[in-house]
């Protein structure tokens, strides 16, 4: 039995999804984001239970198509900017309509709809907070993370950075309120 679960963003989100099952009794096939294939179908009791144990912890099973779609959009996002490998000539919409299978223009649309914010907006969004978690480890400096995240120059990373958050990405640094935001919550 497949189960869509939202907000699951990362590989720690995997192993506390995983423990959440495992707690619960029920056999898992495979895991990856977003999905878990249990060995045996489950009752609407387990997933009752399940749905509970899942909202406690910020997860919760999508049941909705269009929500699960809109996960499914969401999470090809967070692991392509999460691989810290993204090409200056990197086109969104392209990588999207590979993965989904569908035209651009309807996926952007749907999501739209849905989130009232652009594909393209969402993507910047996210790229910002992966610029804000890099900057506070302080492994890369700025021209290594405009590489790795796929901007033409330190300046545009710095213009989309400080049009985003309304600081520069030295001042970010410097405040005492290093706001990020939880890539579920962008």
């Amino acid at each position: 039995m497949k189960i869509a679960v939202k907000n699951m963003v990362c590989n720690r989100c995997i192993a506390a999804v995983e423990s959440i099952f495992e707690d619960l009794g029920i056999k898992i096939n495979q895991i990856s984001l977003g999905e878990v294939e249990t060995e045996n179908e489950i009752s609407d009791k387990q997933i009752e239970t399940l749905n509970v144990k899942l909202k406690s912890t910020g997860f919760e099973i999508l049941e909705d198509s269009s929500k699960k779609q809109i996960e499914k959009i969401k999470t090809l996002i967070i692991q392509k900017i999460s691989e810290e490998d993204l090409d200056e000539d990197f086109i969104l919409s392209e990588y999207l309509s590979s993965e989904l299978h569908k035209d651009y223009s309807s996926i952007s649309k749907f999501f739209s709809q849905n989130e009232n914010v652009t594909l393209e907006q969402y993507f910047i969004l996210q790229k910002i907070e992966k610029v804000k978690e890099l900057l506070l480890y302080k492994e890369f400096n700025l021209t290594e993370i405009s590489q790795k995240l796929g901007y033409k120059s330190v300046q545009h990373l710095s213009n989309q950075f400080k049009k985003i958050t309304g600081f520069s990405p030295t001042q970010f640094l410097n405040s005492k309120e290093n706001k990020r935001i939880a890539l579920d919550k962008v």
